[in-house]
């Protein structure tokens, strides 16, 4: 009975904390990020710096730092989509579509870099790859509803697979890049960008080879072994 008042009590307690309460903390927790990493330090300081009772901080965040780094990647995600209305992309072929979206997530992250390097480390470890995943998932499904990509079944994963491989990779090149305006960055993404378009473009050709295969096949036995022999 006890244990049933004391969750009666906290589902209270959680239901009244206003939603207000997360974004301040991320806020200042982000400024202590490139200093301790994603580290169980990180929400203490940061309930310290806004004069919060750390109980408090801990309900707001029950995840920890995973959710702290969740909610961090759907406002950057915002951003990008923010940064890619319809009217701006209309008319884009959709290599240009994808090449914004893409450049313009990573853009979302130039005001926290060092603490965008120290979340790429905390998703690297063992524990947090599945939260790694889920994140780069979302990001890349909303780059393809974002242009309105009609893509089903097989196709439908395809696109999201090669996608990722494109942001992960110009992501972790853009965190060691030093030229200026991040010019390097974004010609190594129009490279990755070609590469797949040009894999697309072998894949579709393989693609209406194989429908002919069993016209070939029956072509090729007819020779072999002719009809009335």
């Amino acid at each position: 009975m006890v244990r049933r008042w004391h969750n009666m009590i906290m589902t209270k307690v959680k239901t009244d904390i206003p939603d207000e309460l997360r974004e301040p903390l991320l806020r200042a927790a982000l400024a202590h990020v490139p200093f301790e990493g994603w580290s169980y330090k990180i929400l203490p300081l940061a309930a310290k710096e806004l004069n919060l009772d750390t109980g408090l901080a801990d309900l707001a965040f029950p995840g920890g730092v995973g959710d702290m780094i969740d909610m961090l990647a759907k406002q950057q995600d915002q951003k990008m989509i923010k940064a890619c209305p319809d009217e701006i992309l209309q008319g884009l072929k959709i290599r240009q579509k994808i090449t914004r979206l893409v450049r313009s997530r990573i853009e979302a992250e130039q005001d926290i870099r060092e603490a965008a390097r120290s979340t790429v480390t905390y998703l690297a470890r063992p524990g947090n790859t599945t939260l790694g995943l889920k994140l780069l998932y979302r990001t890349v499904d909303l780059m393809w509803k974002t242009i309105h990509d009609p893509s089903t079944d097989f196709n439908y994963y395809t696109k999201r697979l090669t996608l990722s491989g494109v942001y992960s990779a110009t992501f972790l090149y853009w965190l060691n890049d030093d030229s200026e305006d991040y010019v390097e960055t974004w010609a190594f993404l129009d490279r990755r960008i070609t590469n797949v378009m040009q894999f697309e473009e072998t894949k579709a050709k393989f693609k209406t080879m194989t429908t002919k295969l069993p016209d070939l096949w029956h072509n090729i036995s007819g020779l072999r072994y002719p009809p009335n022999s």
